[in-house]
């Protein structure tokens, strides 16, 4: 039988493959956050923010190249492994800056200001590039795109004053199931299309769905977890709700204008049902800062 006879799986087995490769990982990423020791914890966390980093910015660097865009990949990738090493020793105390959000913020700006002036120099030394603006624009929207906004993740988990292992469980869950709401409900009753010419596949059904499976699980994890998560009442669980799966509906489209760019139907193949790296993090990616400064300016404000 030839690879184009060969039938697409159904929706039900789709979802299947993708519930599990879900679940798998992110046991297998919570078990060693919780984990009681911190060397394992911190060791697993910082290892996992750095690989999802460069294999992440790999696919998006490919996705790029796909689409005749020129960059300075290997800039690109050492810069986002680095970032994100970066951040972690700040927000942990290992560089003496864990004291205030501000200072790791401080951090990153300088060091996205010394990215750029790199990439200046490495255009002003390249001998095949003659696209300056072009690959020095695709190379830093890059680096912003995934490890940035990957790092708030980092910053979430280590929020000074609160228990941010479970605002980042609370976060994750929210978000995967305003994916899943949105899988589902799409699949069963979803006939309105919400930006076709992007996603052939979204429907504003399944948007709804994302919503209203998303803040149940918000206004769940409150209900159980709310000892934890410092500020959350039913009107912030509400409200997240909301806000999240609207953002993740958001970052699960730019990802599909990028992909749809591209040519391609995944950004990779690593996940079973999933595709790759940034078809797992589109919907975090664009969570992750919107979760970190509710957290930061509403929640917790008293502590600043």
């Amino acid at each position: 039988m030839s690879a184009a006879s060969i039938p697409a799986p159904s929706r039900a087995k789709t979802f299947l493959r993708r519930l599990g490769s879900t679940l798998v990982l992110w046991t297998v990423i919570l078990t060693a956050l919780f984990s009681h020791n911190q060397l394992i914890s911190n060791g697993v966390f910082v290892l996992l923010m750095g690989l999802l980093a460069f294999a992440g910015l790999a696919e998006f660097y490919g996705l790029a190249e796909k689409r005749g865009l020129v960059c300075f990949k290997g800039c690109g990738l050492a810069g986002g492994v680095l970032l994100m090493i970066g951040t972690f020793l700040n927000l942990t105390g290992m560089l003496g800056t864990n004291d205030s959000p501000a200072r790791v913020n401080d951090f990153e700006t300088g060091f996205l200001i010394l990215f750029v002036l790199g990439l200046c120099v490495r255009q002003f030394v390249s001998k095949a590039s003659t696209t300056g603006i072009l690959t020095i624009a695709t190379t830093l929207f890059g680096l912003m795109y995934v490890p940035w906004l990957l790092n708030f993740i980092q910053k979430i988990h280590f929020f000074h004053g609160v228990e941010g292992k479970y605002f980042l469980l609370y976060f994750i869950i929210v978000t995967k199931f305003s994916d899943m709401g949105a899988y589902v409900v799409g699949s069963l009753i979803g006939r309105h299309k919400m930006i076709p010419r992007i996603s052939p596949g979204k429907t504003w059904e399944g948007f709804a769905g994302a919503i209203v499976v998303s803040t149940a699980a918000s206004l769940t994890l409150t209900h159980y977890f709310g000892a934890h998560l410092f500020g959350m009442n039913t009107l912030h669980a509400i409200l997240l709700g909301v806000v999240l799966s609207s953002t993740a509906a958001i970052g699960d489209l730019i990802e599909s204008l990028f992909k749809r760019e591209a040519g391609v139907k995944d950004s990779g193949g690593f996940f079973p049902g999933i595709g790759g790296i940034l078809d797992l993090l589109d919907s975090l990616l664009f969570n992750a800062p919107i979760m970190y400064l509710y957290l930061r300016h509403i929640l917790t404000h008293g502590l600043n």
